[in-house]
């Protein structure tokens, strides 16, 4: 087998609200939360003026969650929006159908459930949930797997 020398691991956006956002995944997926806020870095420390900027201080600049699950994000100086504002969904895709569906349950809270989690046509267990932050998440349990 070859050794994966390069991961994919998305990285959202936010419009202030990343810190709340990042512990809500830790809630849902575990994990280690890594948070870096604008003032851990040097005053100039980015060409923008808008992320050197006071109201950015207390705001996100790095955060990870690291575990089964990997994301990225930071609080974007150029957007004051509360929910993600991009097209994209994120997949979550596996034969652990107990963990999967704890995590579609747990993603709908305060979300919307655009296309409930069960068996569909093509045999597969598939739903689509837009959590309460704007992120699109489409869970995926093969048939195999049943």
């Amino acid at each position: 087998m070859t050794e994966v020398t390069v991961n994919l691991t998305p990285h959202l956006f936010f419009g202030g609200n990343c810190r709340e956002a990042m512990e809500f995944y830790k809630q849902v997926f575990g994990g280690e939360l890594t948070l870096a806020p604008y003032s851990e870095g040097p005053a100039d420390a980015h060409k923008d003026p808008k992320a050197n900027s006071e109201e950015m201080k207390a705001k996100i600049m790095y955060a990870k969650l690291s575990g089964d699950i990997s994301l990225m994000a930071s609080d974007n100086p150029h957007n004051t929006d509360d929910k993600n504002t991009g097209q994209f969904g994120l997949s979550l895709d596996g034969a652990d159908e107990v963990t999967l569906t704890s995590y579609f349950e747990k993603l709908s809270e305060k979300g919307q459930i655009t296309a409930p989690l069960v068996k569909q046509f093509w045999g597969d267990t598939f739903g689509m949930v837009t959590d309460q932050f704007g992120i699109t998440w489409m869970v995926n349990i093969p048939a195999s797997n049943h």
